[in-house]
């Protein structure tokens, strides 16, 4: 609406100056070309009483319709908004519902080894959790806009006490009903529910005090071995392939490579670890295939048969019965008649590629080290810079490398094996039961047998194998599925053997107790 000029010049408006875009119904938007102000509304004294009585109906009116039409707007837009947030909840329920019904974890994986009657009871108490929830939530809702919400420090007992003497007195009244029920439930949460909960705050807040002292200590380790130069130290005079003379440290080393359908990096692995630097009478290469694709078995086989032909000492394994995975995988390696003339073991995973120097650069430090059960390399990404989500995977990694394994490896021996490059001695597996299916996280199972037994670690920080980060999020929830599900299965199994071990002091709250004792608390109910 174009502005009007009074004959003293003095500028008024008439109305509240909107555009509204409407392509449709639901897309439509509005622009206020001027703040609205009271002359949008009220007009001078003296120029109402200069109009007519029409003309001053006729203003008034229009104001009122434009600001009907832009309250109309705002409510519709509004409204569109309610109704969108609406859909998503009721799709958020829906699908929370489905998964809950089908009683399984986000995970496609299939290597839990839980009881599925076990599962099923798990998830009927986490259906009955919701609804409890979702009931309780209900009251709450309601005695909010009934006024029940406290503030004294007190919670109004007294009052709430009293409300039973009242509900008697009128039984037939369903505000006192209502009242007495919730009454009963606030003392319910304060006699019975308040303390165990407060009691496990208090807990968390320990744990958290605990781990916060434990990774100062950790950062403050890892830098006096920066300042120190700290490393382990390797016997000399043992790597000299080239010299031909048949001296040097070479003993027999066998070279796992555990894989399921693998089929994108199998080539890139086994090709890595038939180029490593070691000679080749010394050296055998078991592939560990427990693919159940044809397809996948066929090329891997093949691509077995193709190294064999150009010289490398290497295998090929299928299992049949795929029991135990990955634990059972390298269980049935081991079992071989040949593995007893061999003295290490080195494992691969079928995403890692070894330098070609790996193995020159790991084995001599069991060199005269006969209380040495294991060498662990660090990792290295390939695609650390490929998203954010990979720069803060690798961030999270290079604290574990640099920090956490780096410091308990130089000043306690004992560090957790990270599953892959890694290099066994035989008789530390052999000694500490070997690898066992009672948990899905073996790698860390035996790590803990073998310190209990005496066995001690050394973490090679400047040696890396290269490996990739998952780069979607959905690769990257499965991996830590897999991670994170089986520490509450190793500490009910471990804990009888750690308390009655004699190198209890010598473990490291970070790496075992701490983690094992967090997961425990929900790993007891699981």
């Amino acid at each position: 609406m174009a502005p009007s000029f009074t004959w003293w010049g003095k500028e008024t408006h008439r109305g509240t100056p909107v555009v509204v875009k409407m392509e449709n119904p639901n897309n439509w938007s509005m622009v206020e070309l001027e703040g609205p102000s009271e002359d949008d509304f009220l007009l001078p004294n003296d120029d109402v009483s200069s109009m007519s009585p029409y003309k001053r109906e006729k203003v008034r009116n229009k104001n009122a319709k434009q600001l009907t039409w832009v309250l109309l707007l705002k409510a519709h837009k509004a409204a569109g908004c309610l109704t969108s947030i609406a859909s998503a909840l009721f799709s958020l329920a829906s699908v929370v519902r489905r998964r809950v019904a089908a009683g399984r974890t986000d995970s496609t994986d299939n290597s839990s080894t839980e009881n599925p009657a076990v599962k099923n009871r798990f998830y009927t108490c986490i259906k009955i959790f919701l609804w409890l929830s979702v009931i309780l939530l209900g009251f709450e809702i309601a005695a909010y806009f009934k006024g029940w919400y406290f503030s004294a420090t007190d919670l109004q007992l007294q009052y709430l006490y009293s409300l039973d003497f009242h509900t008697f007195a009128n039984p037939l009244a369903v505000q006192s009903v209502f009242d007495w029920f919730y009454s009963k439930w606030v003392l319910i949460r304060v006699e019975y529910l308040a303390p165990p909960l407060q009691f496990l705050a208090n807990g968390c807040i320990v744990l958290f005090l605990i781990q916060s002292v434990d990774r100062l200590v950790l950062c403050l380790g890892c830098l006096w071995v920066k300042m120190k130069k700290i490393k382990p130290i390797a016997k000399e005079g043992a790597m000299d392939l080239e010299s031909g003379d048949g001296s040097g440290y070479y003993p027999m080393v066998l070279v796992q490579i555990p894989m399921c359908n693998e089929k994108e990096v199998y080539q890139q692995s086994i090709g890595a670890v038939c180029c490593l630097e070691w000679p080749k009478s010394r050296l055998l290469i078991q592939v560990l295939d427990d693919s159940d694709d044809p397809i996948t078995q066929t090329l891997i086989n093949e691509e077995v048969r193709k190294w064999q032909k150009e010289g490398a000492n290497i295998v090929y394994r299928h299992r049949v019965n795929r029991e135990g995975y990955k634990a059972g995988n390298l269980k049935s390696a081991m079992n071989c008649s040949y593995v007893k003339d061999y003295e290490f073991v080195t494992i691969f995973d079928a995403d890692f590629q070894p330098m070609p120097d790996f193995l020159k650069r790991t084995v001599p430090y069991f060199k005269d080290n006969e209380d040495i059960g294991l060498v662990q390399a660090r990792w290295s990404f390939v695609n650390k810079d490929e998203n954010l989500l990979t720069r803060l995977q690798h961030v999270n990694l290079a604290f574990h490398f640099e920090v956490e394994q780096q410091v308990n490896g130089i000043f306690l021996n004992f560090f957790g094996f990270n599953g892959t490059a890694g290099v066994w001695r035989i008789k530390a597996l052999e000694e500490s039961g070997g690898w066992l299916e009672r948990t899905t996280v073996e790698d860390m199972d035996i790590a803990v047998r073998a310190h209990l037994h005496g066995w001690k670690f050394i973490f090679l920080n400047d040696v890396e194998c290269q490996c990739e980060l998952p780069e979607s999020y959905e690769a990257y929830r499965k991996q830590q599925h897999r991670w994170h599900s089986g520490p509450m299965q190793l500490f009910r199994v471990c804990l009888p053997a750690i308390i009655k071990s004699k190198v209890l002091e010598c473990f490291h709250l970070s790496d075992l107790q701490f983690n094992l004792l967090s997961f425990s608390i929900f790993g007891c109910c699981a």
